[in-house]
C-alpha cells in the first residue's frame, strides 16, 4: 500500500519551497557585495562615510577664539555639552569666522530640557507649554552659566 499525500499538502510544500526560492534569490540579488566584511555591517560603508565632507569643528576649535568662554562654561553644568549641541555644526565657521553660526532659539534648549518621563531626574527639565510662557530662555537664563541670571 503506498501513502499518497493529500492535495492541500503538496500545495503547501511547493509554496513553502516557492517562499524560500524567492527569498534566497532576492538575498543573493538585493545583498550588498560588501555586507558581512566586518560582522553585520557593509565593508564600503567605512569608505562612503570617510568621504563626506567634515561638518563638526570639535571643542578644541572653538577653544582656539572662545577659550575664556569654555574656561567660564567649565564652572557651569553645560561643562560637558559640546559647543555644536547647541550652536549647531561649525566647521566652516572655525574655517572662516566671518561665516556665522545658527542663530540661538528656544529649540536648542528645549532638545535637553523640555519634560521626558524617559531622561533623567537629576537633569533640569521643563514643560515649555507652562513655563515662562512668551518668553524666550535667554531672558531668564545664560545658557553658558546656567544657574546666573542676565
Amino acid at each position: 500500500m503506498s501513502f499518497k499525500t493529500p492535495p492541500q499538502i503538496a500545495r503547501l510544500l511547493l509554496l513553502t519551497a516557492g517562499i524560500v526560492v524567492a527569498y534566497f534569490s532576492a538575498r543573493y540579488v538585493l545583498k550588498p557585495a560588501t555586507f558581512g566584511e566586518f560582522g553585520w555591517y557593509r565593508g564600503a560603508a567605512l569608505e562612503e562615510l570617510r568621504n563626506r565632507p567634515v561638518v563638526f569643528a570639535g571643542k578644541k576649535a572653538c577653544d582656539e577664539c572662545h577659550s575664556e568662554l569654555l574656561n567660564k562654561m567649565a564652572k557651569f553644568e553645560h561643562k560637558t555639552v559640546s559647543c555644536e549641541t547647541c550652536h549647531g555644526v561649525s566647521q566652516a565657521h572655525a574655517d572662516n569666522p566671518d561665516v556665522q553660526i545658527v542663530k540661538f532659539t528656544a529649540v536648542q534648549c528645549l532638545r535637553c530640557h523640555e519634560a521626558e518621563p524617559a531622561r533623567p531626574k537629576w537633569m533640569h527639565q521643563i514643560h515649555s507649554k507652562n513655563h515662562y510662557k512668551g518668553q524666550r530662555c535667554t531672558e531668564c537664563h545664560m545658557p553658558h552659566q546656567p544657574n546666573e541670571v542676565p
